[in-house]
């Protein structure tokens, strides 16, 4: 008997002493396989005399990842090459660049198209013999309440062909704006290539009843010690200055401020005065007269449906309703739709208005309170007859704002995805972008490939989950265009398609439908998010 205990006393001293050395050795996969606290597991915390200026060694997957980072990148490279810059005249002039429509006529039909002829000429009048400009085309009729976006051809040589689809009848406006001339557009990329300062975070620790307050980002020119916040699967680190004796688990707020840095050249900023930005190539001849030439009705369109893929324009605004171009959309209500579904909206605040509109819309939706505070808090909304629940949820770093926030429970999107079961009637709805646009872009390259991926591996364990991609907003023109210009919008629009092309998710391109509208607004009014909303639905019932 004495031996019997004396050998469990020495086989518990033996799982002791083991559990003890594992913990030790490697407490962040103790701290996954007993689901302790979100807030630990999530993030590999490490304090390191100083933030790497190199990535990590990657594994072998994520190798794969970087090669197609580069591949991605390589291919707007190419899109946007750098252009010469030696005086301002000698730039893009919209004012001396001629705009001729071609086979003019007094009358147009509907349904035909108009296409412009744009010679870009600089600030002298001398021809442009290379392409680049960043424009913005759009028709429009304020009255109707209608608008379309053009879609630009650059021959790279100086000239350029706008298409317009003629898609009403009555007076229609036409418009070309040169947003940034060719060399502003190259001055961007190279400056947007070259640092992630532009932007730093304040992050909040608290210890105890003291909160102390440290600079963070993505990288810290620092020889103190720091808090490195990894996701250990994807290898994405965000970094904060460790505070004295608090430990980087005590982290749990953030917020941030614009830094006085710039990589422009003193002589490219004049550039972007806001007076240079998105000014007007077509003059005062601009309007035409479109009718319906007795042409016989359109053959009936298919309804929209989930997969379509859609050009430029994609469609256009007509009595401020989205009517798309190659497909018709269907009158559904909402409710009925969306019964017994969960909707996941994962993003920034741009997919955020469309919570706070399906809360408009349907008095039976039951915010939940979830105990937190502040426009980016998590939230919840429930109609427990209908079996109906909505949540969004933040994006991970970066996240741009001068309002406090919390980071407890801050994760990527893709592991949220990893978490996420799914069948036919959960759907999730993504939207990445507006955060982003002021570091290089192979940080958004990447986030979207992980993201990807994520998605992949849902698919595959559950393939009836219904996975639709929100475009970025067109927003504000501003003269703080180093940081938020909708060039970086654009490029990382061009990427988001290249990176999702042949997977199965539903695309709403917010970016040319927010051009239609002519909104200008990274927040646009309840009508356009309405008529994002009217899509999703289409998709999904």
């Amino acid at each position: 008997m004495m031996t019997s205990q004396k050998s469990l006393w020495v086989l518990l001293f033996i799982v002791i002493f083991w559990v003890s050395f594992t913990v030790f050795r490697n407490p962040s996969e103790i701290w996954a396989t007993f689901k302790l606290p979100v807030s630990f597991s999530r993030w590999n915390l490490v304090v390191k005399s100083s933030c790497p200026t190199v990535p990590l060694s990657p594994p072998v997957p994520l190798k794969e990842t970087e090669m197609r980072v580069k591949e991605v990148l390589e291919k707007l490279d190419k899109q946007i090459p750098p252009r010469p810059f030696t005086h301002f005249n000698t730039t893009t002039s919209a004012t001396h660049s001629k705009a001729t429509i071609l086979n003019p006529r007094d009358t147009y039909c509907m349904g035909d198209k108009l296409d412009v002829l744009l010679e870009a000429r600089d600030h002298l009048g001398h021809r442009k013999q290379y392409g680049g400009d960043f424009l913005r085309a759009r028709m429009s009729s304020p009255a109707l309440k209608a608008g379309a976006s053009g879609k630009v051809t650059d021959f790279n040589n100086g000239t350029y062909l706008v298409s317009f689809t003629l898609f009403w009848e009555g007076p229609v406006s036409l418009s070309i704006l040169l947003m940034h001339p060719s060399e502003g557009v190259s001055a961007l990329w190279r400056a947007r290539k070259q640092g992630y300062d532009r932007i730093i975070f304040t992050g909040m620790f608290v210890s105890g009843t003291s909160q102390v307050h440290t600079d963070c980002a993505f990288v810290l020119n620092s020889s103190v010690e720091l808090c490195q916040y990894l996701d250990a699967q994807d290898q994405e680190a965000f970094y904060c200055v460790k505070p004295p004796n608090v430990p980087c688990a005590a982290l749990t707020h953030m917020h941030s401020k614009n830094k006085q840095v710039s990589y422009l050249r003193q002589q490219e900023k004049r550039l972007f005065e806001r007076s240079n930005i998105g000014v007007e190539i077509m003059g005062k001849s601009n309007v035409i007269s479109v009718s319906k030439c007795n042409k016989e009705a359109a053959a009936a369109k298919e309804r929209c449906k989930f997969g379509m893929v859609s050009g430029i324009p994609s469609g256009h605004v007509w009595r401020n309703t989205w009517n798309p171009a190659s497909c018709s959309l269907a009158p559904i209500k909402m409710k009925d739709c969306l019964r017994g579904k969960f909707i996941h909206l994962m993003g920034d605040s741009t997919v955020r208005q469309w919570m706070e509109y399906f809360k408009s819309k349907m008095d039976t939706l039951r915010s939940v309170d979830l105990h937190e505070i502040g426009k980016l808090q998590h939230q919840l909304a429930v109609d427990l007859d209908e079996k109906i629940s909505i949540q969004w949820q933040k994006h991970g770093y970066p996240l741009i704002g001068s309002q406090v926030y919390s980071v407890k429970e801050i994760e990527n999107i893709a592991r949220i995805i990893d978490r996420t079961g799914g069948e036919k009637n959960t759907v999730i709805v993504i939207s990445l972008g507006q955060h982003f646009r002021p570091y290089p872009i192979d940080l958004f390259i990447r986030r979207a490939l992980n993201v990807r991926k994520a998605l992949q591996r849902l698919l595959l364990r559950s393939p009836d989950t219904v996975v639709v991609l929100k475009t970025e907003n067109i927003r504000e023109m501003t003269s703080d265009v180093e940081r938020l210009s909708d060039f970086h919008g654009y490029t990382q629009y061009l990427a988001l398609k290249d990176i999702f092309q042949g997977l199965n998710v539903g695309v709403i391109d917010a970016w040319d439908m927010t051009i239609a509208f002519g909104t200008n607004d990274v927040h646009p009014p309840q009508h356009v998010v309405g008529s994002q909303i009217n899509i999703f639905l289409n998709y999904i019932c």
